[in-house]
Parts: structure tokens; sequence; C-alpha cells
């Protein structure tokens, strides 16, 4: 087993300039430890050299008075702190370019980009591919780090203004990509475009050699060194980032801890997660951090869906101007040390699957289901659409499988799916899923029961009718939801029972003239019963609507369907309000963790101090459990068993609560 096979990182960063290369490391560790933190990242090679290379093309920091590097190992290894040594190969320094310019990007006007001395370098050139290897071999064979990371690994066309300079039209990307696809780069990125289609299929073949070369490079020397980037393929530790942008558009995503953890944690055996809480409410703001109650969340978050944590400043913590996050940091560091044992090694109890697309296009569409069911209380797994014909857990363990606008499986996940329908799972897909060409067109037919037309790309006041109350109960008062954004016509089976049929845009002003609604002979539902399964197909983008707008129509559709096909015989029901997220796992063979995150202080666009919530009702189906304590108040709970299930009330939630179930 390695060092990081028990998922139990407290990892700090301290992503240091140049200046902090003479920085004192004994008060930096004295920080670690009053952190609880066991686990370091720290400038070690790329951009600048925070040791004494001996590499000609390798930058040493000019602020350099002692060999930092072996000092920070020496001293973590004495205080029982792991290292990971951090490095970015996506610049180098503009003497380097100026003796080797073909190692280097280039945009299709033959321009560079120079950003305060350091210039973008490629993956295809000389430098990634081969010298940074050096770089690598030079720190790991001279010190012994625990790990390696990557940063801003693979196809950089932004600067850090975020100024956008095109698809790299260097000598090395126009011969690779010529000798694999037979003609030119493209100009523009245009996801219309065949050639551009074959350019993502380019960086996704080139990156994925790259990275199959670091770590067969590294591992051939140490295997017991991890390795890590923003990457899955060919890593140990897979890194993502809860980080904030002024210029990012509403709404805020408050899932961002739970889904990146999620979505790896749920789909890969031998990959752990460490998500990054950045401190800074921006690149452009690096001193300036986020809410204390927002960096909380995310901790939290991080640790209750599986993983270890890991919270990053810019410089170091002696002269960093904003310290109001740190007492935040020291507390969920200081509750996952005390109660590591408990986390770390979580198994799912799932009853729902929700596939994540791999298309970016429908990320919307995704993240607006994943936010109803996180608010409706349904514990649930994530499986990212590159894992499903090899998935961690069977699907046929699940009830139900979501999909959400996945325009496409290949026929390996279709013959997963089809395995898994046979064992009773339904299914239910959304959007314009399974319309991408023929073959996934006939799987629509065979799966659901319904032909595709064509998409409705013109709804705006449109509606759909919602008329069956027992089908819809939430809807006794309400007859019609709004429609927007794109539709899929499909015509359905007789065999297929057609709810929410369509009504198109009529006259909508003046109001003296409003009025003439008509139904088109669409459907916005087709209910499929074959054999023993129920799949549903909603043809439009329901979940991009709430996550977009917020509106709970649109939810409480998908939920009324999701209490048909399952018969509230979730694994858990609760009287939480929405703003209360909920996760449940077992965290060894026979033993369960309920964990509880009050979310109440967000209010769409800040994070206030949580609202102290009353008198939670849980019901549980487990009805072995003895005893229930909080790990929270060090204190036992009462429990009452009814039903063969479990009810537990909560007098009180605070910020969070973990209460383990024992058997």
């Amino acid at each position: 087993m390695n060092w990081w096979s028990e998922n139990q990182l407290r990892l700090i960063q301290t992503n240091i300039s140049e200046v902090n290369a003479d920085l004192d490391v004994d008060l930096l560790i004295q920080q670690l430890k009053d952190l609880s933190a066991n686990t370091l990242m720290l400038n070690t090679g790329g951009i600048e050299a925070f040791y004494p290379t001996k590499l000609a093309y390798h930058y040493q920091s000019p602020y350099l008075k002692k060999d930092l590097i072996r000092e920070a190992v020496r001293k973590c290894r004495e205080n029982d702190i792991k290292f990971i040594a951090r490095f970015d190969f996506s610049k180098a320094h503009e003497t380097i370019y100026l003796k080797h310019p073909d190692w280097f990007y280039q945009s299709k006007d033959a321009e560079i980009v120079n950003y305060n001395q350091m210039v973008h370098t490629c993956v295809n050139g000389y430098y990634q591919q081969e010298y940074s290897l050096k770089i690598i071999e030079e720190v790991i064979d001279h010190y012994p780090v625990d790990g390696i990371f990557f940063n801003m690994f693979g196809y950089q066309t932004r600067d850090y203004s975020n100024n956008y300079f095109g698809i790299c039209h260097c000598h090395n990307c126009q011969e690779r990509f010529q000798a694999m696809f037979g003609h030119d780069l493209p100009v523009d990125e245009n996801p219309e475009d065949k050639v551009y289609q074959d350019y993502l299929t380019f960086k996704r073949i080139t990156t994925k050699e790259m990275l199959e070369r670091i770590h067969d490079f590294v591992k051939t020397k140490n295997k017991n060194i991890a390795i890590s980037t923003y990457a899955d393929h060919k890593v140990d530790i897979v890194r993502n980032e809860s980080n904030t942008a002024v210029d990012r558009p509403y709404p805020k995503w408050m899932y961002s801890a739970s889904e990146n953890v999620q979505s790896i944690e749920n789909t890969w055996r031998d990959k752990l997660i460490s998500n990054c809480v950045i401190n800074a409410v921006d690149i452009f703001y690096r001193f300036v951090g986020v809410s204390k109650h927002e960096v909380k969340i995310r901790l939290y978050e991080s640790i209750a869906s599986g993983s270890g944590l890991d919270f990053c400043i810019i410089g170091v913590f002696d002269d960093y101007p904003d310290r109001n996050n740190l007492e935040a940091v020291k507390e969920v560091f200081a509750f996952h040390e005390k109660n590591q044992q408990y986390f770390g090694n979580f198994t799912s109890v799932a009853d729902v699957l929700l596939i994540k697309p791999n298309e970016h296009s429908t990320a919307k569409e995704y993240l607006g289901i994943y936010k109803m069911l996180k608010e409706e209380h349904i514990i649930f797994d994530v499986l990212k659409q590159d894992n499903l014909a090899d998935p961690l857990q069977p699907l046929e363990k699940y009830k139900l499988i979501l999909f959400p606008n996945m325009k496409s499986l290949n026929e390996k996940e279709w013959e997963m799916i089809q395995s898994a329908q046979i064992k009773g799972v339904h299914l239910i897909a959304t959007g314009q899923s399974f319309t991408s060409d023929v073959p996934n067109q006939n799987m629509l037919h065979e799966v659901f029961g319904g032909h595709y037309q064509g998409i409705k790309s013109k709804t705006r006041a449109d509606y759909l009718e919602v008329m069956d109350k027992k089908i819809f109960p939430s809807f006794l008062q309400r007859d019609w939801i709004f429609l927007d954004g794109n539709f899929t016509t499909v015509v359905f089976d007789n065999t297929v029972r057609s709810f929410l049929p369509y009504i198109k845009t009529s006259r909508f002003g003046p109001p003296e003239r409003v009025g003439g609604h008509q139904k088109n002979g669409h459907y916005g539902m087709g209910w499929h019963e074959k054999n023993d399964n129920i799949n549903v197909y909603l043809p439009w983008n329901i979940g991009y609507l709430y996550y977009q707008y917020g509106y709970e129509d649109h939810k409480r559709i998908l939920a009324d369907v999701m209490d048909q096909i399952i018969g509230r015989g979730y694994i858990i029901e609760s009287n939480a309000p929405e703003s209360v997220e909920i996760f449940l796992h077992k965290y060894d063979n026979k033993n369960y963790i309920l964990q509880l995150l009050n979310l109440s202080g967000f209010n769409g666009t800040t994070y206030h101090e949580h609202i102290t919530v009353s008198e939670i009702d849980l019901c549980l189906n487990l009805e072995e459990v003895k005893h229930v304590n909080s790990l929270v108040n060090e204190s036992r709970i009462s429990y009452e068993k009814q039903n063969n299930q479990l009810l537990i009330k909560l007098d009180q939630l605070d910020s969070y609560e973990a209460l383990i179930l024992k058997t």
C-alpha cells in the first residue's frame, strides 16, 4: 500500500513567489502543525527553480540564498509531514525562449505569449516533451519528495489576464496534427467544425501520451512517489479546485467541493481526489479571501463526500494580508485529524446514479439535476461517462440511472446499460440524449420508445401542460410550466404513455391581445414500460432550466417522476430544508456515517453565518443499527426503530453534524 492510499490528506499549499525563496522553514512547519496539516505542497521547479539547479535551461529564482527544497523536505520528514513538489512547465523564462524558440507556443499569426518575462511553452515542444523530464529527474534524484504535482498541464491559450491567443500553431503542433489527421490545424475553436473536433481528439491523445511518459519515468525511479495534476489519466491523486472568479457568470455553484470530489471518488478505484479550496477571490485578487463561511462549507463538503482536505494561499502565512479564513481551516482540519478513522474509506449506499457527460456543453443540465438531487436529499453516486463501461460499482446495484442531456453512448456503454436493465434498473434521460447519430437514435427508440424528429430551438413563450395529478402530485394548483431552450421533437410509440403536452407560442402581448394557446401534438415526457423496467424520456433541458433560473416547478417534475419509479423507497428521507446537504456512506464493512451540512447562510450571492435548523427528522432504511453517536458533540444520540426503519431526530443543526451509526 502506498502512503496516499489511506486517503487522509490534510494538505496545505503555500503557492510561493520568487521573493519567498528564502522563507523561514521552521516557522512554516510550525504553522502547518498549528493547522493540523500532514502534507505540504511547495513550488519546486518549472517556471522557477527553488533549489540550486544544475540544468542550463531551468531558470532559478534570483532570490534563492539557500537550498530551500532540501531544507523543506528534511524538516517535513522530521515532523511527519509529506512533501509534494509543485511544478509548472506551461511557461519558461524569456532567456530560454531566445535560445530555443521552437520549444514554445506560437499563435496562427506567429505571436508568442510573454507575461512578466515568462513565455508560454507547448505540449509538443522539446521543453515539455523532454526537458521537463530532466527537471523532474533532478528533483527526485536529489530530494526524497513524496509526490509531484503539475500545474496548468495541457494546452494553454490564455494568459493570466485572460487574454485569448488561440490554438497553438507552432511547428511541432503542425507536424504532429498533420501526421495524425492528414490536414492542417484549425484556425478557430468552432465546435461545429469537423477539423476542430479532430483537434480536440488530438489534444486528448497528446496530453495522455505525455502523462503516460511522466508516469512511466517517475514510477520506474520510485513507485512510491505520488503523481498529481488536474487530469485523471495515469495519476495517483486527481486534483480539482473549488474557486471563484469575479467575472464568472451567476448563478454561484454552492456544491463545488461535493461535485468535484464525488465525480472522481465514485468513478475510479485507483485514484484519490484532492479538492483544493482556493482562498483567493480571484487570480486578480490573490491576497483577499472569500467568505470564511464558504471556505468552511467547501472543506466539510470535501471530507463528507469522501476525500481528504486541501487548502491553498499565495505566498506565505506570516505576511499574507487576509487571515480571516484560517480559523475555519483550523477547525475543519483539526476535526478531521481527531476523527480521521471514520473518513477516507467510504462505500456507497446510493439508490441513484447520475452520469456525468463528457461534453462540456451539457454541463449545466448535469449540474441542475445534481442540485435537484441534493435538495431532495436523495443519496446518489456520480459516474463520469469516461468510465461507464468499467464502473466502480456494478450498475445493477442502483434503482435508477439518470442521463442528463447525454448525446451519445458507444456500443460497450449501451451493453452495460442493457445488462443493468435486465437486473431491473430504471432509466431517465433528458434534453437531447441519444440523438447524435443513427445508432444512438435507434437505441432511443429501443429503450425509450421514441422516434427522433429533430430539435426545436425557438421555444421562448412555450409551455408544457401538467394535467395528470397522479403522476405529478406536486401540481394540484398549477397546470402549466414554462419551457425555454432546445426541445427534442420525439414521436413516441403507441406503447409509450405520453405526458406533458406541448403548448406552442401564442400571443403574449399586449395584455389585451394575450391568448390563443394551442397544443402542437408533441409531448414533454414519454413513459416506456418494457419488461420490468420503466424508462422515462424528458426531451427538454429540465436540469439547465433549474440550474439557470431556479424555479422549483422544474425540480418538482423530476422529483415526482422519480417518486413514481422508486416509490419513495429511498435509503433515507428527511424533513430537513433544502439548504441542508445530507451524506450517507458506510465507513467500514458494516457501520455507517451520516453527515449533515448547513448551507442556510448562502443567499445566492453572499455566504453569511448559517441559520440554526431545529428538529430535523431522519428516516433510514437501516434496521440493524444499534448505536448512534455524534462526532461533533461527542455524545450519544437517541433514536427509535419503527417498521424496520431507523428514526433519528436532531434537536438542532448548527454548521455541521456527523453521526456514527454502529450495527
